[in-house]
């Protein structure tokens, strides 16, 4: 896209952070969108819209054009970043929600790695064509996801609080280990609900005015999670791979993509690992290995790049070596822990202000990687990372209790203890 419309460096990285910014919109009311319209029509919502905004950004000719598209593919981005852990949480067993929950933060990062491969076979291609089938391309999954969707069935938990008791009976029943666990928990979210409706006084003025002692420590520990998993720089350092590796001295493109599929590969296998560890293992434990992990991988790559700056292939260890560490709790566990210690109340809409400060942070960090790294050297950025991360490491360990296996009406008890 550089090549072909002669964008500068400070206009790349507005185009590739200002997404970030642009979903506050659809995040701060995506929350309400999914309350009124149910969890399953608000993704619906979110794909046409990604489709929209693949088919408009392989279309553009200039970069307002581009800008514009963004906003639009920023719509979807940020109802389904907010519905989707919302609706996984809701539908799931508990004894599973762990894996199953975790899934989605999975197959975003086998797009993610898609992608790399997508950009690796369309190289070749020239540079006027190339990224403009890469974009075409990003329209044809929403348009199976949307069809997809029409088929699952409504949140049971959603259903509930529309009165509609007899439908979300039929869907616990096909969600639930056991029909006994299934009439069990629809007594439960009928309670949850009826309690909900009792203490009912606004949910933004339940969250940010008149907080109970458990939901604030539930905010702390979302609005916490969402800030450090930003704050310590896995998004930019994935987005700005190519840059760290040439910096590193990798000098052809064939390489430096290359070394950025490999990323994709690690990060994708560890989710998995941890998707599958996530019940067993439990929230917890993941998150403190990932976040001391990650710590230690970023300090590797300051010192990397300080004092072996001539050997490329030790840069993209330390880099996989975070990227690793990164995703066997940081990537999945984040958006499972957060959508299900909301209240039910809360839960579309806390989820919706939690992921706008993911998406704030995001933008801060991927739009300054460039500038930062041009002001404190490349090693400073990621010198500056590992305290975040160390300081993420802290958090978890002082605030965050354990929630595998416990009910979401269960939640409630747990943290107001």
């Amino acid at each position: 896209m550089r090549e072909d419309l002669g964008l500068s460096g400070v206009q790349v990285e507005v185009l590739t952070g200002s997404m970030n910014l642009f979903m506050l919109v659809s995040v701060l009311t995506a929350g309400w969108v999914a309350d009124a319209m149910g969890r399953r029509g608000t993704l619906v919502l979110a794909n046409a819209f990604l489709l929209g905004g693949a088919l408009a950004m392989s279309l553009g000719g200039s970069y307002a054009a581009l800008m514009a598209a963004r906003f639009v593919t920023s719509i979807g981005a940020g109802f389904a970043r907010v519905v989707a852990p919302v609706y996984n949480a809701e539908i799931s067993p508990a004894s599973t929600r762990g894996v199953l929950s975790s899934l989605l933060d999975m197959f975003i990062n086998v797009g993610v790695l898609l992608s790399y491969v997508s950009n690796y076979v369309f190289a070749g291609l020239p540079a006027h064509l190339s990224w403009r089938v890469m974009f075409a391309a990003g329209a044809l999954p929403p348009a199976f996801l949307a069809a997809g969707v029409l088929a699952m069935p409504e949140s049971p938990r959603w259903l509930v609080m529309r009165g509609r008791h007899g439908e979300a009976h039929a869907v616990l029943a096909r969600t639930s280990d056991t029909p006994a666990e299934a009439d069990l928990r629809l007594e439960e979210i009928k309670q949850a609900v009826s309690f909900s409706s009792a203490a009912a006084q606004g949910v933004w003025k339940e969250m940010l005015v008149r907080p109970t002692k458990g939901v604030r420590r539930v905010l702390v520990c979302v609005l916490g999670l969402q800030f450090f998993q930003q704050a310590s720089g896995l998004d930019a350092i994935v987005l700005y791979c190519p840059l760290v590796f040439k910096h590193a001295g990798m000098s052809s493109n064939a390489a430096v993509l290359g070394a950025t599929v490999a990323v994709g590969v690690v990060k994708t296998c560890f989710i998995l690992v941890a998707t599958l560890l996530s019940d067993r293992v439990g929230r917890r434990p993941l998150l403190l290995a990932s976040t001391a992990g990650v710590a230690a991988a970023l300090g590797a790559v300051a010192l990397t790049l300080c004092v072996d700056a001539a050997s490329p292939a030790s840069c993209v260890a330390s880099v996989l070596a975070f990227v690793a560490a990164f995703s066997v709790g940081f990537g999945p566990v984040v958006p499972t822990y957060s959508s299900e210690i909301m209240p039910l109340r809360l839960r579309a809409q806390g989820t919706s202000l939690g992921t706008a400060v993911n998406r704030i942070t995001c933008a801060l960090v991927t739009m300054t990687f460039i500038s930062l790294a041009d002001w404190i050297t490349m090693p400073g950025c990621f010198f500056l990372y590992a305290s975040v991360a160390a300081a993420a490491c802290a958090f978890v360990y002082v605030q965050l209790p354990e929630t595998s296996g416990r009910s979401l009406e269960d939640m409630d008890v747990l943290f107001s203890k």
